[in-house]
């Protein structure tokens, strides 16, 4: 078997490759998982809740089938975001009020992880019922960036994110409405994928027709990203929002090599400011797919509507899923959570009217935009990781936002679009921390985007650039 440190700097692919080839065996991976995360995982706070007994016991099970028979990920070891429940562990969704709920029953998509070979041994850390994206909640604290303890890993799934970028995971299950897996990637220098409504399945809950959030994979590379993808895909008779199996893998599209022939770059999709750093980081990263003889134009579909529409379409969401928690535990709720459920009872239906409209309006805009260009590369986030102390960013660039979504602008506006979209390393600022490329595929256009990713990942040159130990404040 490998050391530890090989392991742990080892591509999720290639302990993949390990397992079903029986160097390692999951027990192994285990073991070193649980070292890794005693040695570093004090400082980060990325995997407050842990399931070894039960990730062995679900791992000794698994090893009863034959090499090569024990599904995608093959024994491959996966933490869920607390979001989640995962049957027999603690699923707090950083509340107070749940701090202490055990769930009988796992998701439906825990359950297909499982089935495709997926260990589950851990949860990761999420702001209270992923409302907002810096990752601290009462019941576990504030989950840090790796690449600087002193800052933010962002939201919601800032713990996931954390443990890939430190170590403590090869790949990581997160979830995302306004930005919530491409955030954290951007933050802590890893890869995280919004996939389209429906790819991955999950057990419904409060309502049938939420859209705005899905479940995705995190990972370091954009092939291991693709793994993860294909292990969670899949139709579900008991999900009416989800969409069957693509006749060929994510994995064989980035191994294909395809690359775009015209993509577009925009600096702030004509609706946000941007840090001046990260847009010149972007603007050279986007434009070095020309060195792979792509061109490159700077043009975005027209967006205009997208924080009027998204602020009601996300109030609308909390008031469905969190109204009854408003009027029996208003108490234990984050002043953030309130303020949007109090939103969303304020509406009216000629409010739900024009925003749905205004959301057509910009889905019919972007599949237009993709007839003619391939991929939209823009910002991830629009600043760099900012202190741990902020609960959010009020100002950048000499705007000030009106509440405590709105710099999230860049991602939730491709929220709205229905558009897969992700986020991948591609620079440091001059601090030496970590900036994310947002890049949209066109609609269900996953395989497309993740091997045009892959094509920019090999020019960028920063696919080793993680995982790191946890650095200290600068």
């Amino acid at each position: 078997m490998a050391s530890q440190q090989d392991l742990i700097k080892a591509t999720a692919c290639a302990v993949v490759d390990q397992l079903n080839a029986g160097t390692v065996t999951p027990l192994d991976l285990l073991d070193v998982l649980e070292a890794r995360i005693k040695e570093v995982d004090g400082q980060v706070n990325a995997l407050p809740i842990l399931c070894f007994d039960r990730a062995r016991d679900a791992a000794k099970e698994l090893m009863k089938k034959p090499l090569g028979e024990r599904g995608i990920l093959a024994g491959l070891p996966v933490p869920i975001k607390d979001l989640t429940a995962v049957a027999g562990v603690r699923t707090t969704q950083g509340s107070p009020i749940f701090k202490d709920v055990v769930p009988a029953k796992s998701n439906v998509l825990v359950e297909r992880l499982e089935e495709n070979g997926g260990v589950i041994y851990a949860k990761s850390n999420t702001p209270e019922f992923g409302a907002g994206a810096n990752t601290f909640n009462e019941v576990f604290g504030a989950t840090l960036n790796p690449w600087d303890l002193s800052k933010s890993a962002a939201g919601s799934s800032g713990g996931a994110a954390a443990a890939v970028a430190s170590g403590t995971a090869w790949i990581a299950h997160g979830s995302d409405m306004g930005g919530s897996l491409r955030n954290p990637a951007s933050f802590c220098g890893i890869v995280g994928l919004r996939p389209s409504i429906g790819r991955v399945a999950t057990t419904p809950s409060v309502a049938l027709g939420r859209t705005l959030s899905v479940q995705g994979p995190m990972a370091r590379t954009v092939e291991d990203l693709a793994l993860m993808l294909d292990a969670m895909s899949g139709e579900f008779a008991g999900d009416p929002l989800s969409i069957p199996l693509l006749p060929t893998s994510f994995r064989s599209a980035v191994r294909a090599g395809t690359k775009p022939k015209r993509i577009a770059y925009s600096p702030d999709l004509g609706i946000t400011p941007v840090d001046p750093e990260v847009a010149a980081i972007t603007r050279k990263a986007a434009e070095a797919f020309a060195d792979a003889g792509v061109i490159v134009e700077e043009a975005h579909p027209d967006l205009r509507e997208a924080h009027e529409c998204f602020h009601v379409l996300r109030a609308y969401d909390f008031a469905l899923s969190k109204a009854v928690l408003l009027r029996d535990k208003r108490d234990m709720l984050k002043p953030e959570v309130i303020w949007n459920i109090e939103e969303g009872l304020k509406l009216k239906v000629s409010d739900l009217e024009r925003a749905e409209g205004q959301r057509i309006a910009m889905m019919a805009r972007a599949y237009e935009f993709f007839q003619t260009y391939d991929l939209l590369l823009c910002p991830a986030t629009i600043t760099p990781p900012f202190p741990i102390e902020q609960r959010y960013l009020a100002e950048c660039n000499g705007t000030t936002f009106d509440n405590y979504v709105q710099w999230l602008g860049i991602v939730y506006a491709i929220t709205l679009t229905c558009c897969p979209a992700l986020s991948m390393p591609c620079g440091f600022t001059s601090k030496g921390l970590p900036v994310g490329l947002q890049v949209v595929g066109p609609p269900r256009g996953e395989a497309s985007l993740l091997a045009g990713a892959r094509v920019l990942e090999d020019i960028l040159g920063l696919r080793d650039s993680t995982p790191i130990d946890p650095r200290p404040a600068k």
